[in-house]
């Protein structure tokens, strides 16, 4: 049976307790949603979150994080950085989220210098340290805690207790930053950004939650998670998305017949893409 969700509130507030003051880098997931909440639950203006505004964080998610802090009331902070300008970043070598994150948490400890506060938070969980991430050993090398770790929540216990503090984006699909887009090796740039940016923003509103757009040069690699494959019956639908994303500068868009599955470009070889299936020219 599952611990309640109540245990792990209390083992994240009895963590909170121990810290004057945190600064959450709070993306707009449900994870680092967790952790502002729980801080600000425990610490009142104490707890401060903070987001950083760059090109690979799509707008739509800016409004939604935005929306989310103004619920929990917490005190909303913001950084610009720019990844693209990091050496090295744009090269997409298997060092870039490191490079991004090392980055980022370099500034929100700096802000949370200059705002006085003692502690900066993340929202990693269980889960995360299984898959590949380079980033978490930026965060270590800069003594950034992680709470949801800490405390022992996986991201199934995350969505409980989310949904047991009544946050509004308690089902929120897992999200990343736009350069996941893009395979190993392939240059990243602000054109490429925009044009990925805009084709999921397109996937989106026709309805579809949990999905990625891949980019492969002229064509656009389509993931859609299995359970929302029913919805590709529509011919209708299936054809005006393959025919938006095109849209955005691709001369092909595919759809993945395996669907959409967390860390596909970690693998070490990209799922094909269909070939036999819907494609638009």
């Amino acid at each position: 049976m599952a611990p309640p969700p109540s245990r792990f509130y209390d083992a994240l507030q009895a963590i909170f307790k121990e810290i004057d003051s945190v600064l959450v880098a709070y993306s707009g997931g449900v994870d680092s949603a967790l952790v502002m909440k729980v801080a600000h639950d425990t610490l009142g203006p104490a707890a401060v979150a903070a987001t950083s505004i760059s090109p690979t964080f799509p707008p739509s998610q800016l409004d939604e994080a935005k929306r989310v802090a103004a619920t929990v009331g917490v005190r909303h902070l913001f950084v610009r950085s720019d990844e693209l300008q990091i050496p090295g970043y744009a090269e997409n070598d298997r060092n870039r989220c490191y490079l991004c994150k090392n980055d980022l948490y370099t500034l929100l400890t700096q802000l949370a210098r200059n705002e006085g506060i003692q502690s900066v938070a993340d929202g990693t969980n269980l889960d995360d340290l299984s898959d590949v991430r380079p980033g978490l050993k930026a965060a270590r090398e800069l003594g950034v805690r992680s709470p949801l770790v800490e405390a022992g929540l996986d991201k199934a216990a995350v969505r409980a207790l989310s949904r047991a503090l009544k946050l509004p984006n308690w089902e929120k699909p897992a999200s990343a930053c736009l350069s996941s887009r893009f395979p190993y090796g392939t240059p990243i740039t602000y054109e490429r950004l925009d044009q990925v940016g805009r084709a999921e923003e397109a996937v989106r509103r026709l309805g579809f939650k949990q999905f990625r757009v891949r980019y492969h040069g002229e064509t656009a690699r389509i993931e859609i998670a299995p359970e929302e494959f029913p919805l590709l019956r529509n011919d209708t639908l299936r054809l005006q998305m393959l025919q938006e994303v095109k849209a955005c500068g691709f001369s092909s868009a595919t759809i993945d017949p395996n669907g959409y599955r967390q860390g596909n470009l970690n693998l070490p070889t990209a799922t094909p893409a269909l070939e036999n299936g819907p494609v638009a020219h």
